[in-house]
């Protein structure tokens, strides 16, 4: 999933463009800068602290450090995020695409609009199908002079341990020599969530979120893993957004027997009587009122 920063020096613009992208699946974290001096402060801080930052959607009119000139600042570094110029005016099209600017975003924004320059984003920093090709990527692992490949989807937890990585899995752990970095990079597309400067979690193995003190806990199978303040937030936002669902209408709700609840067909009228339609209110229960039914052969 992205993580990407929006700037922009007009407050309800930079709110617009926030909110839109927040509600976009694709995206992790979004970040916010008011000024391009704020928006490098904060890359060079990331980029500082190992953080990831796949994208930077960026207004080009700005006081000070306009776009176009922090988008070339931003094109020297060693691995610099893809670029989404966001701007009321079309005359710097041809600017920024020269600075392979992945879209090219006019105001008023459209949602369909800005989904569309996550879709290409999203390409761009992970290449076509990036999803799904994670989906079916395998870890090789070395033990004993034996190779086995442990599935992503199999996955639930990785845990930082030194220059090594360790994956947990229903059948086990093992040991893998990668950064724990690299592997959030490599599985960000396919929903493991950074919760702990040393720990990433499959959110598909995530069976409950709860408070502990203040803090987050999440459990995986039978393991609960602490959320560092620090991630909290992203974590939460991102767990609620990724099982948010509509809840099923009353009509829809499934039957005790799994299915779908059936109307009740109404009592056919004997032949030859009255068919009466109209709703009628139940009477009372009230044993004195009930008549007897007459006997046979009774007037």
């Amino acid at each position: 999933m992205l993580r990407v920063l929006a700037v922009d020096d007009e407050v309800h613009a930079l709110s617009e463009l926030a909110y839109l992208l927040r509600q976009d699946n694709r995206v992790e974290q979004v970040l916010t800068a008011s000024d391009g001096v704020a928006a490098l402060q904060d890359m060079v801080a990331m980029i500082g602290a190992g953080e990831r930052l796949d994208g930077v959607f960026l207004d080009i009119r700005m006081p000070g450090l306009d776009g176009l000139d922090l988008a070339r600042l931003v094109g020297a570094f060693p691995s610099p995020p893809k670029l989404v110029f966001v701007t009321a005016h079309d005359d710097r099209a041809v600017q920024a695409f020269e600075l392979e600017a992945v879209d090219y975003l006019l105001k008023p924004l459209r949602p369909d609009r800005v989904a569309e320059a996550v879709r290409r984003l999203e390409q761009a920093a992970y290449g076509p199908c990036a999803a799904e090709a994670a989906e079916g990527d395998v870890i090789p692992v070395e033990l004993s002079g034996r190779t086995s490949f442990v599935p992503q989807h199999a996955v639930a937890y990785a845990e930082a341990s030194g220059d090594y990585v360790r994956l947990h899995t229903a059948e086990g752990t093992h040991l893998v020599r990668m950064s724990l970095a690299a592997l959030e990079r490599r599985w960000a597309s396919s929903g493991f969530i950074r919760v702990h400067r040393s720990t990433l979690v499959s959110a598909r193995h995530v069976t409950e979120m709860r408070f502990d003190e203040g803090r987050i806990v999440l459990r995986v199978g039978e393991t609960t893993l602490p959320v560092s303040r620090r991630h909290s937030r992203r974590v939460r936002e991102q767990l609620v957004r990724q099982f948010r669902a509509p809840l099923p209408r009353p009509a829809e709700l499934p039957s005790p027997a799994g299915g779908l609840p059936r109307p009740q067909p109404a009592t056919a009228p004997q032949d030859g009587a009255p068919r009466d339609t109209a709703p009628r209110d139940p009477a009372p229960h009230d044993p004195a009122s009930q008549e007897r039914a007459p006997q046979d052969g009774a007037p």
